[in-house]
């Protein structure tokens, strides 16, 4: 049962958004850094839309699943059923599409700096909404 609860998907879905919202803040940096540099293409981090792409997969997968009969395992070294799932990952993308100077740089810091608080309210949500899972299971395991 513990194990359930450490390993179940709230955990799974939070941890891949903090890792996002991690390296979305490197990448924020990374472009305020680099505001002045001719030629410098902004980045920027994609992941909640993936993750909304899995979560809806998810519940399409469960629908064919409920349809077809279910493989049996008579042995443990047998592989088990495929879930077919996909996990979604942060990744970084290259924007090409603009260019807000003559140097060809299309860095707008003001931009940056809002994407940067907003990356900062979204990784301390996440980080609460984690602290407080642990302390619902901390409790029914103490409540036992």
């Amino acid at each position: 049962m513990l194990e359930q609860l450490v390993n179940a998907p709230t955990i799974d879905h939070l941890s891949r958004g903090m890792r996002a919202a991690q390296l979305r803040q490197e990448v924020i940096s990374n472009n305020i850094a680099n505001v002045n540099t001719p030629n410098f293409k902004r980045s920027e981090v994609m992941f909640e839309s993936l993750l909304a792409q899995e979560l809806d997969l998810d519940e399409d997968v469960k629908k064919a699943r409920a349809k077809k009969l279910k493989m049996a395992r008579t042995q443990d070294k047998h592989m088990g059923e495929p879930d077919g799932r996909i996990h979604a990952e942060a990744t970084i993308e290259l924007d090409n599409s603009t260019t807000m100077r003559t140097d060809n740089n299309n860095v707008d810091i003001d931009i940056e700096m809002a994407n940067l608080a907003k990356n900062q309210l979204y990784y301390s949500a996440m980080a609460k909404k984690m602290g407080g899972y642990f302390q619902r299971v901390k409790n029914v395991l103490q409540s036992k």
